[in-house]
């Protein structure tokens, strides 16, 4: 069994789009329309065939409240593999990227947690 797709909730498709590829640098898999809102997904360009995050509209009442109990709490909805933590902060915030997190190492796991300007915290992590 495996992953094949995962999603966010997004406040805006298009501004989240540009974030999650212009600042991240994920690439578009699916651009679907479906009436007001788009089929949207976006794999890392390691690893087109790969799993796809959806960026799902958070127009659903329940996912109001899920989101902000998690980022009132500073719990991450998602988390992205990086090759070096540090360096990616140092990346993301020249970008103008806000960290909620900066890179913290537990043993053998550095992380650091990001807001995605859709209103979701996200963390980058690595394993050593």
């Amino acid at each position: 069994m495996k992953i094949h797709r995962t999603s966010v909730f997004v406040d805006d498709q298009e501004k989240a789009l540009r974030f999650y590829t212009d600042v991240l640098g994920f690439v578009k898999k699916h651009d679907v329309p479906l009436g007001d809102d788009r089929w949207l997904t976006v794999v890392s360009p390691e690893a087109p065939d790969g799993t796809e995050l959806l960026l799902e509209p958070a127009g659903h009442p329940v996912v109001k409240a899920y989101r902000e109990g998690l980022a009132k709490d500073g719990i991450p909805l998602a988390a992205f593999v990086v090759d070096d933590v540090p360096a990616e902060f140092d990346r993301l915030r020249a970008l103008g990227v806000v960290f909620t997190q900066q890179p913290l190492e537990m043993g053998a796991v550095t992380t650091a947690v990001l807001d995605d300007t859709c209103g979701n915290l996200i963390q980058i992590l690595h394993s050593k």
